[in-house]
């Protein structure tokens, strides 16, 4: 038997089991490849995973204490903030529509205030509704603007400072809608009362402009100073 297992070790027959590999085989080999590659990856495992967690430079009372009010401070100002945040936004066609002088800018509030139900669905078309140009009442009523409009410019007209093209324009609107027949009882005494109203002065006309510019130099001179 010894001997058999002798010659059969000469021809390289594989080994019993149990029985340790040869040193220089190409078992020993691959065993070794192996064990080094484990060993590799148990070292950048180590590298990349750190051991051991810092410590922070608050004491732990501290900590609790600031994560507390820092807690209270989000559950209570953050809604708060965006709910006025979200409020300035949603009535910005309300202010364009004013600012505008548009005659239908009761029905762009209204519309504003429906969007805030339906989760401001409505904005968009109250933010175009804002910007677009009243041709249909501007058919209807012969203007395109509010009448409050014609409120600010008769007390500027007769003031008396208004230029000759603007109270022009301001009684070829009044004479528009008095065609119509839709001129309101306190416009129709307005358009009486501009008859006898005179332009600005050319030259207080000339002045509002450099008075306007000499305020905006004085301004940037104090913030340089």
């Amino acid at each position: 038997m010894d001997r058999l297992r002798i010659q059969d070790r000469a021809r390289g027959a594989a080994p019993e089991v149990g029985e340790a590999p040869a040193p220089g085989s190409p078992r020993a080999a691959s065993g070794l490849a192996a064990s080094g590659l484990a060993a590799i990856a148990l070292a950048i495992a180590a590298l990349a995973f750190p051991t051991g967690a810092h410590a922070s430079f608050l004491p732990p009372e501290l900590m609790d204490k600031a994560a507390f009010y820092l807690a209270w401070f989000i559950l209570i100002c953050v809604p708060i903030v965006g709910i006025l945040l979200f409020w300035m936004v949603h009535v910005l066609p309300e202010k364009i529509a004013h600012k505008r002088h548009h005659p239908q800018r009761d029905a762009i509030q209204t519309l504003c205030l429906l969007s805030l139900v339906f989760g401001g669905m409505l904005w968009p078309l109250a933010w175009l509704w804002a910007y677009t140009k009243p041709v249909t009442h501007q058919i209807a009523y012969g203007t395109d603007k509010h009448l409050d409009y014609f409120d600010e410019m008769g007390e500027k007209a007769l003031a008396g400072t208004l230029t000759e093209h603007e109270l022009a324009q301001l009684r070829h609107e009044l004479d528009a809608m008095a065609a119509k027949g839709t001129l309101p009882a306190r416009l129709r005494l307005l358009r009486m009362e501009l008859h006898e109203a005179k332009p600005a002065p050319a030259a207080a006309v000339a002045a509002q402009p450099a008075n306007a510019s000499a305020s905006a130099g004085a301004g940037a001179t104090a913030r340089g100073a």
